[in-house]
C-alpha cells in the first residue's frame, strides 16, 4: 500500500509564504506585516536563490519591524564611515581628528570593507579585514581603524540604518612593534640647537625643548601671552592657554598653565621679537604686539607639515637620522629634567598633565629617579652651552677690536 502525497497546503491569510518565480528565477518570500496607516496591506517581497536564503531574509525583515529600523538595502560601509565623518564629528578640528580619522579611512578601511552592506556585514568580516592590516599596521592604528568602524555603525544606529553594531563584536588583534617615542640626550639636543641657530625655526625649538610646551600649543602662541621682563616678585613666563585645536582649546584643563622661562629661552625670544619687527618693518607692515611669535616668511601660521620638514632638515644637519619628530622636543625635556633629578609631580605640572601618572604613563622611558625643580634647571642644563657661546662672541669682539 503506497502512501498518498502530501497535498500543499495553502497559506492561511496573513501568513508568510515562499513561493518560486520562474520569470525571476529565484524564490520568492512574501512577508505580511500589518496595515499601514492607510489601511492597505503592507506585503513586502524578498527573494533568494534558495528557501532558506528567503527565510533568513524574512527573519531579519521582521526583526527590522520589531526594532523599528529599517536598514536601506544598498548602505555599504563606506556610506556609514562618509556619513560619520561628515556629520556625526561636527565641531571637531577639520585637519586634526577630521583629517586623521579620514587619512585612516581612506587608507585602510574603505579600499577593504567599504563595499560590503552594512546589514550584511559579518564580525568574521571584520576579524579578516583586521587580521590582514596587522601585517603593516602597529596595534594603536588597528585600535583606531575599530574605533572608527565602531563610532560609524553607531552613528548608522542612531539614524536607524543599521540594525546592530557587529564592530562591537570584536577585539583587535595585536599589530606591527610601533616606532616607539625617543628622547634627544643632552649632547644631542645641544647638536640640534646649533644646527637651528640659522634657521626661523630656532626659537620655536628653543622653546619647544627648553620649556616643555606641545607643539600645537606653541604655533598659535601669541606675544600678549609672553611675558619676557620680570615683574616684581613674577620672573619671564608664557602663558599657555591655547592650542590649534578646535576653538583654540588646551589638550585637558590642566593643560592651560604659566611657565616660568629659563634665561636661554628668554634671550632667544628677546632676539626673535627684535628680528620680527625689523622683518616687518621691511615689508612696510606694523609688528602687532597681539601677533603670532612663529610665522611663515609672509606672516602666515606655521603648518604642523611644514614644521616637520623643517625640524628633519635641521636635525639631518646636526649629524642624526632624520627620523626625529618635533613634538619628541617634549619628551627630551622630559628627560633632561628627569636626569636632572627634578621631581615626577613637577613635571607633570611643567608638561600640564592631569596628573603625574599620565606623566609616568607616556613618558617612562624618559623617567629617572628624582630631586629639584623646572626652568633654573634648563638653565643649569645647557649653561656650558651658554659659556662656551659667550667666550666665542668675546674672542670675536677682541679680534674685530
Amino acid at each position: 500500500m503506497t502512501e498518498t502525497p502530501k497535498r500543499a497546503t495553502k497559506a492561511g491569510h496573513g501568513a508568510d509564504t515562499i513561493y518560486w518565480d520562474p520569470n525571476k528565477k529565484s524564490f520568492v518570500g512574501a512577508v505580511s506585516l500589518g496595515h499601514a496607516p492607510n489601511g492597505k496591506r503592507r506585503r513586502p517581497k524578498v527573494y533568494g536563490k534558495t528557501k532558506t536564503e528567503v527565510r533568513n531574509k524574512i527573519r531579519d525583515l521582521k526583526k527590522e519591524v520589531q526594532t523599528g529600523v529599517k536598514a536601506p538595502a544598498n548602505y555599504t560601509v563606506a556610506d556609514a564611515v562618509n556619513d560619520w565623518l561628515e556629520r556625526g564629528l561636527k565641531g571637531r578640528d577639520e585637519k586634526g581628528t577630521i583629517g586623521k580619522n579620514r587619512s585612516m579611512a581612506n587608507k585602510h578601511l574603505i579600499p577593504f570593507i567599504g563595499k560590503a552592506k552594512l546589514k550584511e556585514l559579518s564580525a568574521d568580516d571584520v576579524d579578516d579585514w583586521l587580521d590582514d592590516r596587522a601585517e603593516f599596521l602597529a596595534t594603536r592604528s588597528l585600535r583606531d581603524l575599530l574605533a572608527i568602524l565602531r563610532r560609524s555603525t553607531a552613528h548608522a544606529q542612531r539614524r536607524d540604518k543599521a540594525a546592530r553594531n557587529v564592530a562591537l563584536l570584536v577585539t583587535a588583534p595585536e599589530g606591527r612593534p610601533g616606532r616607539p617615542s625617543k628622547a634627544l640626550n643632552l649632547e644631542e639636543a645641544k647638536a640640534v640647537l646649533i644646527a637651528a641657530r640659522p634657521s626661523r625655526l630656532y626659537a620655536y625649538l628653543v622653546l619647544s625643548l627648553l620649556s616643555g610646551v606641545r607643539t600645537e600649543e606653541a604655533r598659535p602662541l601669541t606675544w600678549d601671552h609672553v611675558f619676557l621682563e620680570t615683574k616684581g616678585d613674577v620672573p619671564p613666563h608664557v602663558a599657555v592657554w591655547r592650542s590649534v585645536r578646535k576653538h583654540g582649546e588646551t589638550k585637558t584643563r590642566k593643560s592651560r598653565r604659566t611657565i616660568a622661562l629659563p634665561k636661554q629661552v628668554v634671550d632667544v625670544l628677546e632676539e626673535h621679537l627684535r628680528w620680527q619687527k625689523q622683518e616687518r618693518a621691511s615689508k612696510g607692515k606694523e609688528w602687532d604686539p597681539t601677533g603670532r611669535v612663529f610665522t611663515t616668511r609672509t606672516g602666515e601660521p606655521l603648518d604642523a607639515a611644514n614644521v616637520r620638514r623643517d625640524f628633519k632638515a635641521i636635525v639631518k644637519k646636526a649629524g642624526m637620522k632624520p627620523e626625529w619628530t618635533p613634538r619628541e622636543l617634549r619628551h627630551s625635556f622630559v628627560s633632561l629634567l628627569s636626569d636632572h633629578g627634578i621631581p615626577l609631580e613637577r613635571i607633570a605640572l611643567l608638561v600640564g598633565h592631569s596628573s603625574q601618572a599620565t606623566t609616568e604613563a607616556v613618558y617612562r622611558k624618559q623617567l629617572r629617579p628624582v630631586i629639584t625643580q623646572g626652568a633654573e634647571a634648563m638653565d643649569e642644563i645647557f649653561a656650558e652651552d651658554q659659556e662656551e657661546g659667550s667666550a666665542e662672541d668675546q674672542a670675536e669682539g677682541d679680534a674685530v677690536a
